[in-house]
């Protein structure tokens, strides 16, 4: 296939898929599948412009490519579900997950004949230009490239077969996100210690950005939390897997565990309840 796909599947329009689905509708019928989603769903679904197809069975059917923009740990079990019913178009892999876990669903759908694209996305949701960038790589990554022109998506192509865009998202996310969780656990420590106000004022004094950027950071990251554990997960495998120690990226799945309570939160919490939460408190 040399042209942009004519229907693609997209499992499932969250948050960030139904952008993702969104920006490949000026070059493709992009379909979605309703059956046991929520309403909240099938709103950013009509939003995004996707086609409800029903069921995951009518859409893998229809469609000449599968988008899969889900939660880490759900990745390859889409992956079996697709490939299961007999897909043998493109499937490209969005999900923030390491690259053994890319080279699973590589291995997947390849066994039911479809070529497979590694993806990585970094940033938020791609409804404005400049804010979201999709990596690619894959010998089928500049076809899929294509779907996804003239949007607000950036589409970068790299080099490298299955798991090279997935590395590029894990190693940029275990910076942003796992910094994140390190400053919410000092914030913690500070607190149980008695020197939290102590401490704000040296970060004052000697880290101004890191104070300038703090309540931002933190409420930023307190509704997504839950999103986010399966990700440092999978961001301490990629480490371990590399020889290098996973600990602190478990870690920082053990403290977005404990934002639960925060999950979409709007507004939301405060800074200072964001360390109370770490605390169990």
């Amino acid at each position: 296939m040399t042209t942009p796909a004519a229907t693609i599947g997209l499992l499932h329009p969250g948050a960030m898929g139904s952008s993702i689905g969104a920006a490949a509708t000026g070059n493709a019928r992009v379909l979605w599948a309703s059956e046991g989603r929520s309403g909240a769903t099938a709103e950013r679904a009509q939003r995004a412009g996707l086609q409800d197809a029903g069921s995951v069975e009518a859409l893998v059917a229809a469609s000449d490519a599968i988008m899969s923009v889900c939660p880490p740990h759900a990745a390859e079990d889409v992956a079996r579900r697709v490939a299961g019913l007999g897909f043998s178009g493109t499937y490209l892999d969005a999900n923030a997950v390491s690259p053994a876990t890319a080279r699973s669903v590589a291995a997947i759908v390849g066994e039911a004949g479809a070529r497979f694209v590694d993806g990585g996305i970094v940033g938020g949701p791609a409804w404005k230009p400049g804010t979201t960038r999709l990596y690619l790589a894959g010998e089928a990554a500049a076809e899929a490239a294509r779907w996804f022109e003239g949007s607000p998506l950036d589409v970068v192509v790299i080099e490298g077969g299955a798991g090279a865009a997935s590395t590029l998202k894990m190693t940029y996310a275990a910076y942003t996100k796992g910094s994140t969780a390190l400053v919410a656990s000092i914030l913690a420590v500070a607190r149980r210690e008695g020197v939290e106000t102590a401490l704000r004022a040296e970060w004052g004094i000697s880290q101004p950005r890191l104070i300038a950027g703090l309540e931002r950071q933190l409420q930023g990251a307190a509704p997504k939390a839950w999103r986010w554990v399966g990700e440092m997960e999978e961001i301490s495998a990629t480490f371990e897997a590399a020889g290098l120690p996973g600990g602190f990226h478990a870690a920082a799945a053990d403290l977005y565990g404990r934002l639960d309570r925060y999950r979409d939160a709007d507004p939301p919490p405060s800074v200072d309840e964001i360390v109370d939460a770490a605390l169990g408190d």
